[in-house]
């Protein structure tokens, strides 16, 4: 992530050791390894969260998906005797002609 080497840590500790001190510097390096440990637990457990709820909403759509395949399927089942009841009804009247129209008047 952060392309630190040992010679910017050097640098950093060394500053550090400066600035603070040497009685207050292994004080405020234990307060900067709590508050950084903090950090990373917050990170993680967001982290997971945010994987759990991704994992949450693809379960829902597969679900959701399911649940139209299967109305589908039961359209198709219900349309499906239907199709069948109409079909023969359909044939006879195709196999029966409809009578011609004749007008009333003879010549």
């Amino acid at each position: 992530m952060f392309d630190v080497g040992f010679s910017e840590l050097l640098l950093v500790g060394l500053v550090a050791l400066l600035v603070l001190g040497p009685e207050r510097l292994p004080v405020a390096a234990r307060m900067a390894g709590l508050w950084i440990g903090r950090l990373k637990r917050s990170f993680n457990s967001l982290k997971s969260e945010v994987e759990r709820e991704l994992g949450a909403d693809e379960i829902r759509r597969q679900l959701h998906n399911e649940n139209i395949l299967e109305l589908e399927r039961e359209m198709h089942k219900s349309l499906q005797p239907q199709a069948r009841a109409e079909a023969p009804a359909s044939a006879t009247a195709a196999a029966t002609p409809e009578p011609t129209p004749t007008s009333d008047k003879q010549p």
